[in-house]
């Protein structure tokens, strides 16, 4: 499986994700920049965690427009797997890809710790390698995490299966303690805790690998796009 890792101006945790698919799992990755306008030969786009634009305006507001965003829209609109981490959820969800907002922390303070995830559902591609209701260990590093929708957007999100991950302990205040959701399709999936951290016990813990390892066995069973 070929990953097209985005990198903003600001990005910061590109080389993490290119680490996790490239170095842990031995699969291919390049570096795409925010100003090309093409995903041709990639199997799965990965927005990385960072500070894009220096979150002017808002977190992901102005990364929206970067012209790399048409063509991940259009890749995911053709059913790819697009992966938003930290602030790729807020790219995400500014891009219209995802529901809700992303807002300030409940204790309007940074948070940077390990914390524990429920994963709610295993019928995704990003999750087909946990089991229902697992629980693991991801760091979190946000500041801007705080998961935010309307009453009638968290039912539909509930109906479809669209939450993917919980906090178990809410450490930013977010609604329905959502960590992760997905597009109605389920091939888009944006979170705020970073498993592009959580691959390797040397670093802390290898939680976050199987999300990874879930996305390349959903490739191995599906024809190539390109």
């Amino acid at each position: 499986m070929k990953f097209a890792v985005i990198v903003f101006p600001g990005s910061n945790c590109d080389l993490d994700m290119y680490h996790a698919v490239k170095d842990v799992l031995g699969e291919e990755a390049d570096y795409v920049f925010h100003t090309e306008t093409s995903l041709d030969g990639y199997d799965g786009v990965l927005l990385p965690g960072g500070f894009s634009y220096g979150d002017y305006l808002r977190c992901g507001a102005i990364a929206q427009f970067s012209p790399i965003m048409s063509e991940v829209k259009r890749f995911a609109e053709e059913g790819r797997p697009v992966l938003g981490v930290c602030n790729g959820f807020q790219v995400l969800v500014e891009a219209g890809l995802l529901p809700g907002v992303l807002m300030r922390n409940r204790d309007l303070k940074f948070m940077c710790k390990t914390v524990e995830l429920k994963v709610e559902t295993n019928e995704t591609m990003f999750t087909n390698d946990y089991a229902l209701g697992e629980t693991i260990q991801v760091p979190i590093a946000h500041g801007e995490g705080n998961y935010y929708c309307d009453e009638a957007t968290l039912e539909t999100l509930r109906t479809n299966g669209q939450i993917a991950f919980t906090y178990t302990d809410n450490p930013n205040g977010s609604v329905a303690n959502i960590a992760g959701i997905t597009n109605v399709q389920g091939n888009v999936l944006g979170m705020m805790p970073h498993p592009e951290r959580a691959v390797e016990a040397l670093l802390g813990g290898e939680d976050g690998k199987r999300l990874f390892t879930s996305m390349v066995k959903w490739g191995t069973r599906h024809a190539t796009y390109n």
